[in-house]
């Protein structure tokens, strides 16, 4: 099988040298072994000024501050970050955002809390193809509120559309949960659009962006969503496991009441008093102690996206995905690959997902190159193409590492 035609090479190399983000790769930790990192829709790598932050806070802050630090300045993080986070990439006003927990853990509290302002109404509408959290998280709501769950069968290949969701809401739905990114296709939804139609009829509209928030423009007070929820180790890299964030608009956040009480969430964190009382505003959505070291990292990231601008940001994921599909097309195809990812790039994000038998074995093999995709079954490959720190070239070298790892298989 003959190898990736040359003239991409040289298609890279002058995307490369006409990027005007293509600075922003020096801001990264290199990673010598890695030769094309295309898994940054999982983990996004460390900017440097990240991890010389880190370290700084370790001997300056935490070892400097101590227990003072919360006092003077880690007892608002949460909220600090969450105003930097709905500013950034959100398109949310101030207030309506806090940073902590896990993704898994701030779905269960804004479900849970969303279903109760819909009293009477007692079903879940989601799709079949949803991340698998946010299917078993709501699975279990339904199971301990006796609600019924209404599934839209969703394409693997694409996602949930209006129409479908038009076809499912009625006066019993309570809440809609849905991807703006499709985790496996990479399909981008029409989300405007989407929450029009689950307002019409009544019903909250939730909102995974784990997938999208820090590579596709989101606009959530605009869209008039109601509630939020993702991660910050993807596109904002913050690292393994940083913390999640949480988005409740500004209207529903005085009746709006989370189900996992705890200190950090009451009305006077310090009294230590008896009974519950719910702080006013975003602080509610929080529990227990934030995870201040998590959400370090992220701070340097979200200044480089501000710096950047969104904007240009996604129209670089756009130009590297359609490079990457043009690659595909040309080099993969042949050797039986299918493209699970819609060509039309205003209904993609920032990833594009291939399928073939053998790409289950071949992951191994490509990491073992330096190649990193990742893979999702049943025989989905992701490449995760993070704008601004992955080049044209390294996605190049990755499809043929591709190439050769089939060739070789089939």
């Amino acid at each position: 099988m003959r190898p990736v035609p040359q003239r991409f090479s040289a298609r890279a190399a002058e995307l490369d040298d006409a990027d005007p983000l293509r600075s922003y790769r020096e801001l990264f930790v290199d990673a010598p072994s890695v030769v094309s990192y295309l898994d940054g829709n999982s983990l996004g790598r460390p900017t440097r000024a990240g991890a010389e932050r880190v370290a700084r806070f370790v001997t300056e802050d935490w070892g400097g501050r101590l227990i003072r630090g919360w006092d003077e300045e880690w007892f608002d993080l949460p909220l600090t970050i969450g105003d930097d986070l709905a500013r950034v990439v959100l398109g949310a006003g101030p207030g309506q955002t806090a940073v902590g927990d896990s993704t898994t853990v701030l779905l269960y509290k804004l479900a849970r809390g969303g279903i109760a302002t819909r009293p009477g109404r007692n079903e879940i509408v989601l799709d079949t193809d949803n991340f698998p959290t946010d299917r078993y998280v709501l699975e279990a709501i339904a199971s301990e509120l006796g609600m019924t769950l209404r599934w839209i069968e969703s394409d693997p290949r694409s996602g949930v559309h209006a129409n479908e969701v038009a076809a499912t809401v009625g006066e019993r739905t309570a809440l809609v949960v849905l991807s703006h990114v499709a985790y496996r296709s990479g399909y981008l939804a029409d989300a405007a659009t989407i929450t029009r139609v689950v307002h019409g009829a009544g019903a909250l509209m939730l909102w995974d962006l784990c997938h999208s928030v820090g590579s596709v423009p989101i606009e959530l007070d605009d869209w008039g969503v109601d509630l939020a929820v993702g991660c910050t180790y993807k596109y904002l890299n913050g690292g393994p496991g940083s913390p999640a964030f949480a988005y409740v608009r500004a209207g529903l956040l005085e009746e709006f009441v989370q189900p996992i009480w705890g200190w950090m969430g009451r009305e006077d964190v310090f009294e230590m008093a008896p009974g519950y009382r719910p702080a006013r505003g975003i602080r509610r959505i929080l529990s227990g102690t934030p995870a201040v070291l998590g959400m370090i990292a992220m701070r340097e990231m979200l200044e480089l996206i501000e710096r950047a601008g969104i904007g240009a940001i996604r129209e670089k994921s756009v130009r590297l995905t359609e490079f990457a599909l043009d690659l595909v097309a040309e080099s993969l195809v042949p050797l039986g690959v299918r493209v699970a990812t819609p060509a039309d790039a205003d209904l993609r994000g920032g990833h594009v997902t291939i399928d073939h038998p053998h790409f289950r074995a071949a992951t191994p093999a490509l990491w073992e190159r330096g190649v990193i995709p990742d893979f999702r079954a049943p025989e989905g490959l992701r490449l995760g193409l993070s704008p601004l720190s992955t080049s044209f070239a390294e996605v190049v070298v990755g499809v043929e590492a591709i190439r050769a790892e089939l060739a070789a298989g089939c």
